[in-house]
């Protein structure tokens, strides 16, 4: 089975960086050479949505242009009822083992991506989350640093 990559906030905030810093360079040159060796890389709707959010906040209209053709150029993988279903079953699963990465009240971004993570395998791909915060996801799905992938 082939690999997918899907992408965390932190590595698409670094991407669609419109600041050309060292790591947000880094992190696109990453994207490219995954792109060029035929890995599909996907962006998580509520990855999109949690950085989506903040740049229409603060009006960064470069930030939204970036993002809005990231979504364009990868695969985007939505949201859907089956995903919702699996993230509850992860967030209560991590609870009964000791191993919340957020407060019980918090909606938990991270268990929702790594529903949406998980779902890639139904179309025949095992998954990885390209992240720059391994420890809050590797509890529940196959993460790793995106310079490690």
């Amino acid at each position: 089975m082939s690999t997918a990559i899907v992408l965390d906030t932190g590595v698409i905030g670094q991407i669609t960086n419109p600041k050309e810093t060292v790591e947000s360079l880094e992190c696109n040159e990453w994207l490219e050479f995954q792109l060029l060796s035929g890995l599909l890389v996907f962006v998580p709707e509520i990855c999109d949505y949690e950085i989506r959010r903040e740049l229409v906040r603060a009006g960064k209209k470069a930030g939204l242009e970036r993002l809005n053709q990231l979504k364009i150029s990868l695969q985007y993988l939505p949201l859907n009822t089956q995903i919702m279903v699996r993230a509850a079953e992860l967030w209560a699963d991590v609870r009964k083992r000791g191993r919340p990465a957020a407060d019980d009240k918090s909606l938990d971004a991270d268990v929702i991506l790594a529903a949406q993570a998980l779902s890639v395998r139904r179309r025949g791909y095992d998954s990885v989350i390209a992240t720059t915060n391994v420890k809050h996801l590797e509890a529940l799905a196959d993460a790793k640093h995106w310079r490690d992938i």
